[in-house]
Formats: structure tokens, C-alpha cells, sequence
């Protein structure tokens, strides 16, 4: 038999016990999955209910209607037991846990200290930690994290409650320190020098919801007189001040302002949405309602962010307000996956914004449309720049890739994407487009280290999908899948659903190369609209790599006759289209895609795509020439599977033309890189053809070190054997110190290692 009994037990001597820990992050994370709360909503149920697992579950199936600065709603019969337990003890001891709970639900809000936790060897997603901001505090998310106690005590975090501050609003009912001894003696709290622990989380929302508004507000409005700092005070008195008071309103904006400058996005948000209801006039009402907005999509909370827009938009069309809202609105529909909604809102406001806000919007409305397919929105955007005086050569310059104006086009995308000063992201997606690899992945990397260094969420999915393009060009395959790995934990703790297709096709070249036919199809199933073109290409690449080379054509023509047939991504495949018409005795179906290939790579003067237009040339013309200046423009550049075709190719030349000696050097670097990059379909090819020509055809190399490894191990080795400590490590990944060590000890065996040490002296490529 096993009895099941609450922490204070019964006696029962002889009787083995066994008093189970509370969840950890990982745990509890998991247990909240099926709930589907929003991002700050989730954080907030994982401090308050202090890994135990009665209260996650009843905060999250009641917390929708919770208010911010006091604890969440519990379904009554659940509070029955405790508040019966609270309801014998002597008055002023149940004003006393009153005012706990209201002092520890407002610390909760205003304070984001938590410790970090994360993925940890479960490897399902827990609370996210926090990076350090400017001022060295922390806040990923702008809710406390989850440190949790493990003992029988817990709530919300190992300090529990301010105690000075709980003694301190005590002294204005009459109560202090002697008074919280009844509920020591019945085990429903600890005191220590510390603080205050509740000994369940749910006694403190018993104690505070057991008692009247009218009580309820005088603790917390005796709780603000007693804080030592003004963000708990701008908190409670924002929860006892009922109609518009602006004083109480600055109060809590200037809170806000200084949980943006630690980072603390989420918070941050929260309060000036606060601000904004307790605001009297309307205009400034919006002004605040929109910088809530903002922040809650700075913190990946996309819903809050479209309805804060929504309720923006609906109180005042004048100000700058409807141009703040305009471009959350925006970023949450290009969240979603529709670019094109997203370019037009921007434009449609533009027009009433003031003339440097409406260069902005237009600049990115062009970005948003080039990406969507949507030539006509990118035409409307640089003309209108230029009527404002505001042109932009990347506007300008998009606009002449869709017109055809290939030497124009990458001229002036060139130029924006190396000025300074401007949106690093635009920098990487323009450094794309012109295929200037070494530029877009070294701002792609400073730009998701900005992100970590300041703890912005939101944005870090995009920057790391970014970087995880270009890492998949340059050979980078399984850092390119820890880039991955990380943008979707975070998308899905943060509510970014539609992120997950656009990430997916990043993968998708992988499995394309690999001639993985089944993950490949699986992970281009999905893709949005906007990311069509590039799931094309995948499977275009897939077909030619198992023989298909019909379907690849066919897959490649009618891509670029679609609405995103300006695409850079398939002027990087016309290599595909080309190699696929020779092979399938169409020439003439490739000489336009290769006319456009020569002027644009003639104009960016990639070296890549320099050679990519020499060996097209080569297999059009038949001539040696263009095959040995491809192989020489090659070296040293960044797309190696690029570079290990142009090898392939012209091995195969060299051994039909019977020159296997000539033929052997080239092939045999083609099928090492081939291998190296684990393409099994290219490798077999370059094998066969290898043999044919008289070389010495090795078995598969052995698998690479680091595809030992998991995509999280493989990003905690890489900073390991650079020297980061843990607790650094931990910071830049948003990992617990504990869960870096975790990850170290999986990969050392996998590695051959022991300890750091070795780990330094590895040359991990």
C-alpha cells in the first residue's frame, strides 16, 4: 500500500517515506506544453508555482484572467483545504499572509532576477534564462526565472518574500513579526532572515484571494508606502488606483524605462500597458499603448504585440502612434507568414506618418515585398522614398533586379549592404541577395551576439535563421543545424508558430544535399508562401541529385515564372537549371537564366558565382576553358558542395575526353568534400566516376567528430574550446550553468576527451 500525505505527514512509525522533489525547468516546462499559454504568461506560471506540479497545473488553467502584481487565480475548490487551514488563525496573522503574498506577487513583476534555466537533458524547453543587458541585470524575458526550491518550501524563488518590507506595511494594521508565528506553527510558512516561504504556492493565492477587494488594496497600497524602490511602488500603486491618475501613470512609464535599459522587454511592456489604462489623455494613452506594443514584440510575445497594435490603432489615427503601431502590426503578420499583408500595411500607413518615420516603414515595406514577391509593392516603395526625398539604393536597387536591371541592381544593393550605421539585418538579407557570403555571415554572427547581449528574444529567431542560410552555403552543416535547433526552441517558447516552415527550409538544403528524399519532401510540406521559392530549389537540388533531372528542370522553370521569380536563392540554383537542361539535351531552356547569371555575377564579382557562370558556360559550350577558369575562381571561395561540383564536372570531362590522369586529381577532392558534407548521391557519383578513371576509390570516410554530436552540445563545445567558462557559455545560450556542464559531459566520450583541456587543443573545423 502507498499513503499519500500532505508535507506535515502522520505519524506512522515503520513506514519508509519518500518526499519527492519539485519539477525542475525542463520538467515543468513540459507539463505546461498543453496549455498554450503566451510567452510572459508562461514564465509567470513557472515562478509562482514553484515547480509544484498541482500549482502549474491550476495556474495555467486559470491564469488567463489573473492581474499582473497579484497572484493567479486558482479555481476555488482547489484553495478550500488551505483556506480553511488560514480562516482558524488569528486575524492580524492572516493580514500578515495577506500582505506575503501581495509582496511577493509584485517582486515577481518588477524585479526579473531569476536564475537561468533552459533545455536542459530532457531536451524539452523550460523557463528561458536571461543574457545580461547594459547594466548588468537580467531579464531575457522580463519575468523572474524559476529558481526553484527542491525542500518542502518554495514560491516564488529561494528568497521568498521581502520580509522587511512585509514588517514595515505590518506596522500600518498593527501587526509585525510576532503575528506570522501562528502560521510558522501550522507549517504554512518559513521565516527566516531571508525572507518569507510559503510552505505550498497555492497558500499564497488562498491567503490573497481569501480576502476582500477592499482589503486586498489596502495591503498593496501599504506595500508601495513600504518599498525601497520605485518599480515595486509604481506596481502597487498602480493595483490600488482605479481611475486615470497620470502621476501614477509617469510612475509606472519610468518604471518601464528602466526595465527596458536592463532589457527586461517583457516587463517592460507590461507596465506601460499599465501606464497606458491609467492614463487621462488619449493621444499620449495610444503613444503609451504603442511602446507596450513594441516591447511585447521585443520579448517573442506576438499576440499581446498584435492586440496592444489593435487597441492602438482604435483610439487615435493622429500622432505618432499609428505609425508605431503600423510596424508591429507588420512584424507580427511577417511572423505569421504573410510578407506581403505585412509590406502593405507599412506603405498604406506610411502615408500619414511624418517623412523620416515614413522613410522607414517604406524602407522595410520594400524588404518585406522583395521577399514576398511582390514587385509592384518594392516599385511603390522606392518611388516613394524618392518623392520624400529619402532615396534608397536598396529599394532602388531591388527594384532593378525585378525589372532585369541585373549590373544596376547588385550595384546598389552592394552599396546599401556596405553602408554603416544602418539595420544589420537589412545588411545580411541585402549581402545575400548579391551573394557576398563572408560579409552577410560575419553580420549575421554580430548581429544574433547583439541579440544574446541584450536579451532580445524576439528578434533572435530571425538572426539566427539568417545565420543559419549562410552557414548552410559555406559547408557549415551542423552548425547550421544548432543555429536551428535553438531559433525553433525559442520560436516555440515564445509562440512564433510559423516560424518553424521558414526554419525548416533551411534544413531542407541540408537534406537535399544528403539526397535524404524523405526529410527533405517532409520539411518543404509546410513552407509559407514567402519561403516557396527557396522549398523549390531544395527539391529541385534533391531531384538532380537522384537523377531526376527532368523534375528538377521543370521545378526550376516554373519557379522562376511565379511571383518570386526575382528571387536571389534561384539565381544561386541556376547552376541546377543549367546542369539539368544539358543533361536532359534542352540547352536553349537555360540560356536566359544563364545570360541573367553572367551579368549579376559579372556586377557583385563573387568568386563563387563568377565560377558557378563559367561552369554553366562550360557545359553549354563544351569548352575546357571555362571548366579550368571555374576550378581556379573557385579556390578559396566559401560554397564548398559548389565548389566539389564544379570539380565533379569537369573530372567528368577530362574523363571522357581520356584524360583519367588529369581527371583523378578532381575527382578525388570532389568525392572528399562530398563526403565531408555527407552527400551521399554526389559522393557515389564522384566514386563511380573516380573508379572509371582509374583512381583508387577509398571506402566512406569515417564520420566527423562533431557529428557525434547534438546541435546543443556542438554550440557548448564550440564556446568550451574557446575558453568560455559555464556560467558564460550559459549567458550567451540562455542555459543554466548547470545544463552547459550537462551538455560538456555528454560530448567529452563522443570527442575522445576527458576535460576542458582537451577539449582547448581539438581543432574543431
Amino acid at each position: 500500500m502507498v499513503f499519500a500525505a500532505r508535507p506535515e505527514g502522520f505519524d506512522a512509525p515503520g513506514l519508509a517515506e519518500l518526499r519527492p522533489e519539485r519539477l525542475g525547468a525542463d520538467d515543468a516546462g513540459l507539463l505546461l506544453g498543453a496549455y498554450g499559454l503566451a510567452p510572459a504568461l508562461r514564465e509567470r506560471v513557472l515562478a509562482e508555482s514553484g515547480g509544484n506540479p498541482l500549482a502549474l497545473r491550476e495556474f495555467a488553467a486559470a491564469a488567463p484572467e489573473g492581474g499582473r502584481g497579484e497572484p493567479l487565480p486558482v479555481a476555488d475548490r482547489v484553495l478550500a483545504a488551505f483556506r480553511a487551514q488560514i480562516a482558524v488563525l488569528p486575524e492580524r496573522t492572516q493580514l500578515m499572509l495577506l500582505l506575503t503574498a501581495a509582496a511577493g506577487s509584485a517582486h515577481v513583476e518588477a524585479n526579473p532576477s531569476g536564475s537561468p534555466t533552459s533545455h536542459g537533458p530532457s531536451g524539452s524547453s523550460g523557463s528561458r534564462g536571461s543574457s545580461r543587458g547594459p547594466s548588468g541585470s537580467s531579464g531575457l524575458s522580463g519575468i523572474a526565472g524559476s529558481s526553484r526550491s527542491s525542500g518542502s518550501f518554495g514560491g516564488f524563488g529561494q528568497e521568498g518574500r521581502d520580509l522587511r518590507a512585509v514588517l514595515v506595511a505590518g506596522r500600518e494594521f498593527g501587526a509585525g513579526l510576532d503575528d506570522l508565528q501562528p502560521a510558522e506553527r501550522a507549517a504554512l510558512i518559513r521565516v527566516t532572515g531571508a525572507g518569507i516561504a510559503f510552505r505550498h504556492p497555492l497558500i499564497a493565492t488562498a491567503a490573497y484571494r481569501g480576502m476582500p477587494m477592499a482589503r486586498r488594496m489596502a495591503a498593496h497600497r501599504a506595500l508601495a508606502g513600504a518599498a525601497d524602490d520605485p518599480d515595486t511602488r509604481a506596481l502597487h500603486l498602480s493595483l490600488v488606483t482605479i481611475a486615470p491618475d497620470q502621476e501614477t501613470a509617469a510612475e509606472l512609464v519610468a518604471a518601464a524605462e528602466r526595465a527596458r535599459l536592463r532589457t527586461a522587454c517583457a516587463a517592460a511592456a507590461h507596465l506601460y500597458r499599465q501606464a497606458a489604462h491609467l492614463t487621462p489623455d488619449q493621444d499620449e494613452r495610444a503613444v503609451r499603448l504603442a511602446e507596450a506594443a513594441t516591447l511585447a514584440l521585443s520579448a517573442g510575445d506576438v499576440d499581446l504585440a498584435a492586440d496592444l497594435a489593435e487597441q492602438t490603432r482604435a483610439l487615435t489615427s493622429a500622432g505618432p502612434a499609428p505609425a508605431t503601431a503600423a510596424r508591429v502590426r507588420a512584424a507580427v503578420e511577417l511572423e505569421r507568414g504573410d510578407a506581403g499583408d505585412a509590406a502593405a500595411i507599412l506603405v498604406e500607413a506610411a502615408g500619414t506618418a511624418p517623412v523620416d518615420v515614413a522613410a522607414g516603414m517604406l524602407r522595410t515595406a520594400a524588404d518585406y515585398a522583395w521577399f514576398a514577391g511582390m514587385p509592384d509593392i518594392v516599385e511603390v516603395a522606392a518611388d516613394r522614398l524618392e518623392s520624400l526625398g529619402r532615396p534608397d539604393p536598396a529599394a532602388r536597387g531591388m527594384a532593378a533586379l525585378i525589372s532585369g536591371d541585373h549590373s544596376e541592381g547588385v550595384r546598389l544593393l552592394t552599396t546599401a549592404a556596405r553602408e554603416e550605421g544602418g539595420p544589420r539585418m537589412r545588411a545580411v538579407h541585402l549581402g545575400w541577395i548579391v551573394g557576398d557570403d563572408a560579409a552577410a555571415l560575419a553580420r549575421a554572427a554580430e548581429e544574433v551576439a547583439m541579440c544574446r547581449r541584450y536579451g532580445l528574444v524576439g528578434a533572435l529567431p530571425d538572426a539566427l535563421q539568417a545565420l543559419a542560410q549562410i552557414q548552410v552555403v559555406a559547408g557549415l552543416h551542423r552548425d547550421a543545424e544548432a543555429s536551428v535547433a535553438e531559433a525553433a526552441a525559442i520560436a516555440r517558447d515564445t509562440g512564433l508558430r510559423r516560424r518553424a516552415g521558414q526554419l525548416d527550409t533551411v534544413l531542407a538544403r541540408i537534406a537535399a544535399i544528403e539526397g535524404d528524399e524523405e526529410r527533405c519532401l517532409e520539411l518543404t510540406r509546410h513552407s509559407t508562401a514567402t519561403g516557396r521559392v527557396a522549398a523549390d530549389t531544395m527539391l529541385s537540388l534533391l531531384d538532380l541529385g537522384l537523377g531526376r533531372p527532368q523534375e528538377a528542370l521543370d521545378r526550376l522553370l516554373a519557379a522562376r515564372q511565379g511571383p518570386g521569380g526575382h528571387a536571389g536563392v534561384l539565381m544561386g540554383a541556376t547552376g541546377d537549371l543549367v546542369e539539368a537542361a544539358v543533361r536532359v539535351g534542352a540547352p536553349e531552356a537555360a540560356r536566359e537564366p544563364l545570360r541573367a547569371l553572367r551579368e549579376w555575377s559579372a556586377a557583385g564579382g563573387q568568386p563563387w558565382a563568377l565560377s558557378m557562370a563559367e561552369r554553366c558556360l562550360a557545359l553549354l559550350t563544351d569548352d575546357e576553358a571555362h571548366f579550368a577558369r571555374a576550378v581556379q575562381l573557385h579556390e578559396g571561395t566559401s560554397r564548398p558542395f559548389e565548389r566539389a561540383r564544379t570539380e565533379l564536372l569537369y573530372g567528368e570531362w577530362l574523363r571522357r575526353e581520356r584524360r583519367r590522369a588529369d581527371a583523378r586529381g578532381l575527382l578525388g577532392s570532389a568525392l572528399e568534400t562530398f563526403e565531408r558534407l555527407r552527400a551521399r548521391p554526389w559522393a557515389e557519383r564522384a566514386r563511380a566516376e573516380l573508379r572509371i578513371a582509374g583512381g583508387s576509390a577509398a571506402t566512406p570516410a569515417a564520420a566527423d567528430l562533431l557529428d557525434r554530436l547534438t546541435p546543443q552540445e556542438l554550440q557548448v563545445v564550440r564556446l568550451a574550446a574557446d575558453g568560455a567558462s559555464s556560467r558564460e557559455i550559459a549567458a550567451k545560450l540562455f542555459l543554466s550553468p548547470r545544463t552547459v556542464e550537462y551538455h560538456l559531459y555528454k560530448a567529452y566520450p563522443k570527442l575522445g576527451v576527458s576535460s576542458r583541456r582537451e577539449l582547448i587543443r581539438l581543432t574543431l573545423a
